[in-house]
């Protein structure tokens, strides 16, 4: 594999660019911002998204979707879900045979409810065969960046696509592991970042670390009925994709979804708090599809519903939680 083409110019995209330029000849970054991508390509940094990190001089910076794609033979896409289908629809009429898509996005389409990686062979089956394989894991974008040691999962049941992903991306601080469950993987990858907003809430309102560790495996145990409902493998979610991502994005500081509940818990507005947000915390968006989800699948998620009630409806969080500690007693 010589050429790879990063489809989104955030934190993420501009990490993932760092850490695998070494291990193609040309990485092309596909930047929305027109402005910033001038700036990226003069300076060698992203100082919206990802300052402070220098870009190797092998990753091509631009704003063109046909130059990104062109001979690309891994297209990476690090694009908030909302706008999956839009981007890709730019992107089909460049799209090319032979091509590998990788989803790198956590989060599922409001209106639809689909997984990122069913949005994208939905619309690529127009143009080319779609080879498509997700990843995910526990993954700050300014660590990685930092070449700290990193573990995701590259998942697909297409297995010489996962172990095709695989190669090309490891490196020193870079590992993937394999998976032939795509729907674990984005479902973990997806409501993860729900629970978080709860123990955004948790630590704002103070609760201390008991009511942490029974959010987050109460939480896990809702992703997990979830993701079994809908086709994935419980063991799944007891790894990188799930387990590890959950941790992660409730207890690091570097997590945005955990960030909006602290906010709540203090008292502050949805709309203020998204407003005063650089970045997409994709946690507010996937609450509503995850309680969609649920109902549709007959899955009891009731974390996730508290937080659909207060992104939504504005239930105080102390409420939210009260509601959580009286509902009616059962076995684990």
């Amino acid at each position: 594999m010589k050429t790879l083409a990063i489809i989104g110019g955030g934190s993420w995209g501009t990490a993932l660019a760092i850490v695998l330029a070494p291990r193609f000849e040309q990485v092309r970054l596909w930047v929305y911002e027109s402005d910033l991508a001038v700036r990226i390509r003069d300076t060698r940094e992203n100082d919206l998204y990802l300052p402070g990190f220098t870009i190797p001089t092998n990753v091509e910076i631009t704003s063109a979707i046909p130059v990104t794609l062109d001979h690309a033979e891994i297209v990476l896409s690090v694009v908030p879900s909302h706008l999956v289908r839009t981007i890709y629809q730019q992107m089909l009429p460049s799209l090319q045979d032979g091509m590998l898509f990788v989803s790198a996005t956590k989060g599922l389409e409001i209106e639809s409810l689909l997984r990122p990686s069913e949005i994208i062979s939905e619309v690529v089956s127009a143009r080319v065969a779609p080879r498509v394989a997700v990843i995910s894991g526990p993954t700050f974008a300014r660590e990685v960046a930092a070449s700290s040691p990193t573990a995701l999962v590259v998942a697909s049941m297409d297995e010489g696509l996962t172990e095709c992903v695989q190669r090309a991306f490891a490196g020193p601080s870079f590992r993937l592991y394999t998976s032939p469950d795509p729907v674990g993987v984005e479902i973990g990858g997806s409501v993860k970042n729900v629970v978080a907003i709860g123990a955004g809430v948790v630590h704002g309102m103070s609760l201390g670390h008991n009511s942490l560790a029974a959010l987050i495996t109460r939480g896990l145990a809702e992703i997990t009925r979830l993701a079994e409902a809908l086709g994935g493998q419980p063991k799944t979610l007891s790894g990188l994709a799930g387990l590890g991502d959950l941790v992660l994005t409730c207890t690091g500081e570097l997590s945005r979804n955990r960030a909006v509940g602290m906010e709540l818990a203090r008292g502050r507005k949805l709309d203020e708090i998204i407003g005063s947000m650089r970045m997409v915390a994709e946690g507010i968006k996937t609450t509503s599809a995850a309680v969609e989800l649920a109902r549709r699948s007959g899955v009891e998620m009731p974390i996730t519903e508290q937080m659909f009630q207060m992104l939504h409806f504005g239930l105080a969080p102390r409420e939210a939680v009260r509601r959580l500690m009286e509902r009616s007693l059962r076995g684990e």
